[in-house]
Parts: C-alpha cells; structure tokens; sequence
C-alpha cells in the first residue's frame, strides 16, 4: 500500500513537472549574449522572468497596465493635454479628468476632457475619449454637454502617434547589439 502511494506521488510530481515545461518559444540562441549576467539583465530589461509569489508574470493583456513611466501611452497621453489642469490621474484604474479649462479669451466658454485606457498597446481603439463643453451664460447658468468630433479624432491621433514614438524609441534603447564573436563551421 504505501508503495502505491510513493508511485502514485512520484508520477504526480513527474507529470506536474513535464507539464509545467510546455508553451516554451523557440528562440535563435544568437539573439541572447552568452554570459549569464548580460543574460539575466536583458530579461530584466524586457520585463521577462517570474516572482516567487506572484507566479510567471503575464505581460501584454488588456486590463494589465505596466509601471506609468514605461507605458506610452500614459506618458503620450500626459505630454498632449500637459496645459491642462488635472483633477483625476488615476493610473491604476486607467483614467486621467482635466478640470474645466479656458483659452482666456471668452471665460464663459470651457472645455473638459476624459481619457481612459482600454489597454496597453499601442492601437487606435486603446482609447476612449470624451470631450465636454461647458457655455456659461450671464447669469451663471451653464450649460454642459459632450462632443463628439474632430477634437477626439484629433486627440486619439496625437496621442497615438506620440506614444508609437516612445513605444520606438524604447524598443530602439532595450535592443542591444552583440559584439561577440561568431563562429563559423570552417
């Protein structure tokens, strides 16, 4: 009897074990330096490895927002409406609110603005935008509605156009070239 158990136990282990070594990606072995320190800091720099507690990190699924620095659609974002005040820069939950703004040259009229994030990625329905006007008349009675036009086609584009620049120049800063040699089969 307990030698059945001590199979059946070993077999479970093996099984968990050849299980957990599926989904791997084939990889060119001359794309990764082959000292393990440079290794391990270019994994880093890419984000790849795992922790302890937290399992194997997942990376580039909706809902999934990466640190604010890194992510480029935030900072694109950020730097379009940066003339703005901000009441709201939740990153966490995905949304940043102006407060109400004005040109300066007719203060009965403002403008507010809400962008949520969608995902991560860089594509043209990462973000939902939405832009209100509020009219104001003599006596204080304003009116507040939401538009829908080429101010929000005009924003979305900026902004994806800027963050596909970080998103470039980022990719351009983390590839690094080999300057090994490479052995040929002479």
């Amino acid at each position: 009897m307990l030698k059945n158990i001590q199979i059946l136990v070993f077999l479970s282990i093996l099984l968990a074990f050849l299980n957990s070594c599926s989904g791997f990606n084939k990889t060119d072995a001359r794309e990764f330096p082959p000292d393990p320190k440079e290794r391990v800091k270019k994994n880093l720099e890419e984000g790849r490895g795992f922790t302890v507690m937290g399992g194997i990190k997942n990376r580039g699924k909706s809902g999934d927002f990466d640190f604010a620095s890194s992510n480029e659609l935030w900072r694109a974002s950020l730097d379009i409406i940066d003339f703005m005040p901000l009441v709201s820069a939740n990153y966490s939950g995905g949304i940043i609110i102006t407060d109400w703004y004005s040109a300066g040259s007719n203060m009965n009229e403002s403008i507010k603005i809400s962008i949520r994030f969608l995902t991560n990625e860089v594509r043209s329905d990462a973000l939902d935008i939405k832009v209100f006007y509020k009219n104001c008349g003599q006596n204080e009675r304003c009116q507040i509605s939401e538009k829908k036009g080429s101010l929000v086609a005009e924003l979305n584009k900026k902004i994806l156009s800027r963050a596909a620049v970080y998103k470039k120049q980022s990719k351009d800063k983390n590839k690094k070239k080999y300057h090994g040699k490479i052995q040929t089969g002479n």
